[in-house]
């Protein structure tokens, strides 16, 4: 059996947890800040999980 590859632009953009759940990044925090509340952009910096809907797409993008 072939080794599975990682998709490198996944890679870049995703973690995996240590329960295999994906945490992704919240879009909207790199331009236009000034008009943006201190709290909604304090909310933007965190990482969330990813919906479990995208979980087996995922799963096979990142695979260890």
């Amino acid at each position: 059996m072939p080794k599975l590859k990682t998709h490198k632009g996944a890679k870049k953009r995703f973690k995996k947890t240590g329960t295999g759940k994906v945490i992704r990044h919240h879009a909207n925090a790199r331009h236009l800040l000034s008009g943006k509340s201190r709290a909604r952009k304090r909310k933007l910096k965190a990482g969330v999980v990813m919906d479990p809907t995208n979980s087996p797409e995922m799963k096979r993008m990142l695979p260890y």
